[in-house]
């Protein structure tokens, strides 16, 4: 029988090629934001002639593009830094952080363009059609290349989804200004204008709501969407010699980054270190999470020297204790056979 030096075992792996690819996706935004910053000030210029709130509120849309872009791209240079000092995951949640900022623009923007949409539906004043419609049907060439410059990033990263959702959304709103320019252009309708802002205003609440619950989850350490922790612990405790599984948390670093920890109990005799190489084969090969710190332990009574180190219960303890092992477990304890979590 093998004799082992200590009675807990740390496994720890993980990918080094995950995230975005910073040089080239720097190139991608770097060009859709000098496009757009030219076309938002002809936009803005054109908007106030025309008396148009759809083009000036594509415009302060636009700037929230531009800014969103800035953003994605400092964030970017910080999350590639190494890790180091008190930063021992780096900075790699800055993205996370300009994608939430990104996401609270949208939702601020939105209630100024639904309170002015609003009051123009009231009062509409003189707006010139078609100009409205031919500056709208040139934004939605802009938005079209740029949109289509940040889908070659990586959209993986909630980072870059933030500016492209972002853009999409100022594509969406140029349809819709350009289909108010037409009406007012042919009906003399005035107020289709304040309603092409509503339009683009709920676009942007949606977007905005999505980044921000995203984001939000990351911050709060949430399981990755499509994971389900009791689902997973339950997949874990049903391997060979796994006695039970508790203190699991799973959550994400950054976008694509998905980690694990785990308490894993083995039963006595147990090769410890065969199942927890088991284990992170199984949660990178069928979960993808590949960054798992596992801390494997034997249950049981304390054989001879000559025995497997394992870990009993401390004298006196109860039954409730025994079994779970940790006095205070930290999360859902997962055994096999029925049992409550």
């Amino acid at each position: 029988m093998t004799e082992h030096a200590h009675s807990h075992s740390h496994g720890h792996s993980h990918s080094h090629a995950h995230g975005v690819a910073p040089d080239a996706d720097r190139r991608w935004l770097r060009s859709a934001l000098l496009l757009l910053t030219a076309y938002m000030a002809v936009e803005v210029v054109i908007g106030v002639l025309a008396q148009s709130l759809a083009l000036i509120s594509d415009a302060a849309h636009m700037l929230t593009d531009a800014v969103s872009i800035v953003l994605a791209l400092v964030a970017m240079r910080l999350a590639a830094r190494p890790a180091r000092g008190g930063y021992t995951y780096g900075l790699k949640r800055a993205e996370i952080l300009s994608a939430q900022a990104n996401g609270i623009t949208l939702l601020l923007l939105s209630v100024w363009l639904a309170y002015e949409a609003v009051q123009r539906l009231i009062s509409p004043p003189k707006v010139t059609g078609g100009l409205v419609l031919v500056t709208a049907l040139s934004g939605i060439v802009v938005n079209l290349i740029c949109t289509w410059l940040l889908s070659r990033a990586n959209r993986s990263s909630l980072n870059v989804e933030g500016a492209y959702q972002h853009i999409l959304t100022d594509l969406f709103g140029f349809v819709a200004t350009a289909l108010a320019g037409l009406i007012v252009l042919t009906t003399g309708f005035e107020r289709a204008d304040a309603i092409a802002s509503l339009v683009v205003v709920a676009l942007m609440l949606r977007a905005g709501t999505g980044l921000v619950r995203e984001s939000g989850r990351i911050f709060m350490e949430a399981a990755p969407a499509g994971v389900d922790p009791d689902a997973l612990g339950e997949r874990l405790v049903a391997t060979d010699e796994v006695v039970e599984v508790h203190d699991l948390h799973i959550w994400l670093i950054t976008s694509g980054q998905p980690a694990l920890s785990a308490h894993i109990l083995v039963a006595p005799g147990g090769d410890c270190h065969k199942v927890r190489r088991g284990l992170q084969e199984l949660l990178s090969g069928e979960y993808g999470i590949s960054h798992a710190t596992l801390q494997v332990d034997h249950v049981g009574e304390q054989g001879s020297p000559d025995d497997v180190l394992t870990l009993g219960p401390r004298p006196g303890a109860g039954a409730e204790e025994e079994a779970g092992h940790c006095e205070d477990s930290h999360g859902p304890v997962h055994r096999s056979g029925p049992h409550r979590r």
